[in-house]
């Protein structure tokens, strides 16, 4: 049997105890068919919900099942109803957030150094929010609600468990107090505290991870906390797969799933990105997404080389909306249908953007601005990239990017030479590899501090900045000061007059250029080009084009052939994968308007049809064939001198696979 795309539905059923006649209208039947008909091939439904109720005929707990659940075997149903239409039925339970233990157990919280009860989504009363304490004996409850879900329902219902909601939190319980002082760690220090909160975390996992595999060998696990990035690595292998929560319109943004998936497809394991077809946020009822809007967020999975998974939640009356499975089942069809060309790629890349996530304090989270800057103007400019760390391997890259960030260690400084002595290229700025005591600095240069400048200007010229006027453009935030010794500056800053500080100030920001040169804005060596502002992050702050201009003539002059080329807007996004065991290449076309319509949040309404859109592709491969996937049309193409290749493509419209058939030169 052909692999599938994973095309699954997240079906939230958090469930107040104050409403009645719960799961009065489900039909197990008419449940699997629905979802069926949606083209869905797996839904999670629910063991336990944030409210601490069960919807199992529970053994261990019969007292927790919800009061007002009409049918005891709501999930049984739910699972041999999906079964026998081959949907797979992964099992949700919530972990360190239940509104009943909140209420009756508050000693099994955690504390802050305060007392107060820790509330990660900062959000009042009333809310299930306040974040349990894995320590606790809140521990083996949880084993026993496992051990119960498996026992109740039998190991052979089981296909799965998404265990939601596991969170790194400042605890100053006693049992955390007291774990903390056995391994000689610092109480007093809340970086320590957080620190042990990720040791405690990966400890719970592997406990529970193997609680579930002795019972139930076959089922998926998951441990979802809202994001992937390096600090999964500890405990990576207890994941069977890996889901990226990612709601744009729900907080998370636009930037968050292409900037998570691009580390997380690294990491050896499936993936699936996770939006909603909520307007906004989870549970917001009877909301619809733009179909536009989930189109462009599955398609982009599929383009980033990910499953797909859509949340939704169930009306408490246990029936599905036709609304809601019309628009899924739209676009999953047409997930379906492109599936086959998404399935056992892999990404074609040549540039890797090193994650400065890698070395947050512990009370660091999400994506940095300055990955973003950089991730944001790759994109733009159709370069084919990896996000990756430290451990991972530098060979696969012509060139590395190091935004603004990462910072100074010896074992990464070594790593580093070795991947310029072998002839690996490196763009880097800021405080990424500066040492600060000037003994190991990877660059030709002295570091003396901070900028004497807030804000001071580059000069753009022949070498940067090429397409540009040749003044002063302003940098809006402050560098470092720092001297060349022996490469070339290739860019110059220009002094403004003075900082606006005390008496001193001029209109009203920042003063004009004094036309006094500065230190050097950018030195080049031979294999490396280093800028000494946080570049990439007044990208991600200002959207100052001049920064892309900079950062697009340093990548050609150390990269001067590129896998793929278009004359398309800086709205096309462009993903190159392969397929090696069907001899194809799949270039992935994306083209959708996000937009800001409303106070709140971004969506996108439209998908903007282009036409006439000339390629160039640098493959090494002898193409015998291209076709549109949309209507299996051949395109024409013309093969040139130089082994690159020439084609237009007459029109796109929201999202398009080019299927490219080669053979091996």
């Amino acid at each position: 049997m052909e692999k599938e795309i994973q095309r699954q539905v997240h079906l939230d059923f958090h469930t107040s105890e104050f409403i009645e006649n719960i799961g009065e209208k489900f039909n197990g039947e008419e449940f699997a068919k629905t979802l069926n008909e949606a083209h869905i091939n797996s839904v999670t439904t629910f063991g336990r919900c944030h409210h601490g109720w069960l919807y199992y005929p529970s053994k261990k707990h019969p007292h927790l099942i919800h009061p007002h659940l009409q049918n005891k075997n709501l999930l049984i149903e739910q699972i041999d109803s999906c079964h026998k239409l081959g949907i797979k039925v992964p099992i949700y339970t919530t972990v360190q957030w239940d509104g009943r233990i909140m209420r009756e157990f508050p000693q099994w919280l955690s504390i802050d150094e305060n007392g107060d009860y820790i509330n990660t989504q900062n959000i009042p009363e009333p809310h299930f929010y306040n974040t349990i304490c894995l320590n606790s004996p809140y521990r083996q409850f949880f084993k026993e609600h496992i051990l119960d879900i498996i026992e109740t329902l039998g190991k052979d219902r089981i296909d799965g468990f998404f265990l939601d909601i596991l969170f790194k939190v400042d605890c100053n319980c006693d049992i955390c107090i007291e774990n903390m002082l056995k391994l000689n760690m610092n109480i007093k220090n809340k970086d320590e505290r957080l620190i042990y909160s990720s040791i405690m975390l990966d400890e719970f996992r592997r406990e529970i991870s193997a609680l579930i595999k002795q019972k139930v060998p076959k089922a998926t696990i998951f441990f979802n906390s809202s994001h992937v990035g390096p600090n999964f690595k500890k405990a990576l292998d207890v994941y069977s797969h890996l889901e990226l929560e990612s709601l744009p319109s729900g907080g998370w943004g636009y930037d968050h799933f292409p900037g998570t998936v691009r580390y997380a497809r690294n990491l050896g394991k499936d993936i699936f990105g996770m939006t909603g077809k909520f307007h906004t946020y989870w549970g917001d009822f009877h909301s619809f997404k733009n179909k536009e809007a989930l189109e462009f967020e599955c398609f982009n999975m599929l383009t980033l080389g990910a499953g797909c998974s859509i949340g939704d939640q169930l009306h408490p009356n246990g029936k599905l909306s036709k609304g809601t499975y019309d628009l899924i089942g739209e676009v999953y069809g047409q997930v379906k249908r492109k599936e086959k060309y998404c399935v056992n790629g892999k990404p074609l890349t040549e540039i890797a953007l090193l994650t400065p996530e890698e070395f947050y304090r512990p009370n660091q989270g999400g994506l940095s601005p300055s990955l973003i800057g950089a991730m944001r103007m790759l994109q733009e400019m159709a370069y084919q990239f990896d996000i990756i760390d430290s451990s991972m391997d530098f060979s696969k890259y012509k060139l590395l990017i190091l935004p603004d960030m990462i910072f100074y260690n010896l074992n990464l400084y070594n790593k580093l030479k070795n991947y310029i002595n072998q002839g690996g290229k490196i763009i880097s700025s800021y405080l990424s590899m500066i040492d600060k005591t000037n003994n190991n600095n990877l660059f030709s240069l002295k570091y003396l501090g901070d900028s004497p400048f807030e804000r001071n200007f580059i000069l753009p010229n022949d070498i940067l900045g090429k397409n540009l006027p040749k003044e002063e453009h302003v940098m809006y935030l402050r560098g470092i000061h720092m001297e060349n010794i022996d490469d070339s500056i290739i860019l110059n800053t220009i002094e403004p007059y003075f900082d606006r500080k005390g008496e001193l100030f001029c209109s009203h920001q920042h003063a004009p250029s004094s036309g006094k040169i500065g230190y050097p804005g950018a030195i080049k060596g031979d294999n490396y080009i280093y800028f000494s502002h946080g570049i990439f992050n007044i990208y991600r702050k200002n959207g100052a084009k001049w920064c892309k201009e900079i950062i697009k003539d340093s990548i050609e002059l150390l990269l001067p052939k590129k896998l793929l080329s278009h004359n398309g807007p800086n709205s096309l996004i462009t993903s190159l994968n392969i397929q090696e065991n069907t001899s194809r290449i799949l270039l992935h076309l994306l083209n959708y308007s996000v937009e800001k319509p409303s106070q709140d949040i971004y969506t996108i309404q439209d998908k903007v049809t282009l036409q006439n859109i000339s390629f160039n592709l640098n493959l090494n491969k002898n193409i015998t064939s291209i076709f549109k996937e949309s209507t299996q049309e051949e395109i024409s193409f013309i093969d040139k001198d130089d082994n690159s290749l020439d084609f237009i493509l007459d029109t796109l419209s929201g999202h398009e696979i080019i299927i490219i058939n080669y053979n091996e030169k």
